[in-house]
């Protein structure tokens, strides 16, 4: 009787360790989906970083802009302040536009610019792991990467020159587009 008792505990124990499995939690340091990130230079001196005044961008259907500052409470929250952002693209479409509204919010409405940017690219669906899925990569179409036109047509670009710097967006650490103003 103490044999099979010892025998049925044993088989206890082993089974209920049988479908322990390994936690899935993706790590906050693994690459995902990369961001498309931007530099503005000074078009009067193409080496010189220029630093954008409230930069406010909004996508096509969206009715406010990306966060750029978390921690704010007020609208300053989607406004960017520096020579550096960073932008996410569409994950299931090969095309984004976003409008870039330089000096949102002043309340002189000459001073505010405003240009439409249209992305083109492919995407491809790449395997991270388990607990993290999947993370998708781009690739500007080489014909037709950037569509850029002002608003309202009969204003002047703010954005006078835009030069894609890496075609193939795979990670954050590296500026894919410069922007010359």
């Amino acid at each position: 009787m103490k044999k099979k008792l010892t025998v049925l505990l044993l088989f206890l124990l082993t089974f209920s360790f049988s479908s322990c499995e390994k936690d899935d939690i993706c790590d906050a340091n693994t690459p995902t989906t990369p961001r498309l990130v931007f530099e503005f230079y000074d078009i009067s001196n193409a080496s010189v970083l220029k630093n954008v005044n409230n930069l406010k961008v909004i996508g096509e259907g969206m009715t406010e802009g990306i966060v750029f500052n978390e921690s704010a409470t007020d609208d300053s929250k989607y406004l960017a302040n520096g020579n550096t952002i960073s932008i996410p693209l569409k994950t299931d479409m090969n095309t984004t536009t976003y409008r870039f509204i330089l000096n949102s919010g002043n309340s002189n409405p000459t001073l505010i610019d405003t240009d439409e940017v249209t992305f083109n690219y492919t995407r491809r669906d790449v395997f991270v792991s388990r607990a993290c899925g999947f993370k998708v990569l781009f690739t500007f179409d080489p014909s037709n990467a950037i569509v850029h036109k002002a608003i309202p047509a009969t204003k002047l670009k703010w954005m006078q020159f835009i030069s894609v710097e890496k075609s193939n967006i795979d990670n954050e650490n590296e500026t894919h587009i410069k922007v010359f103003f």
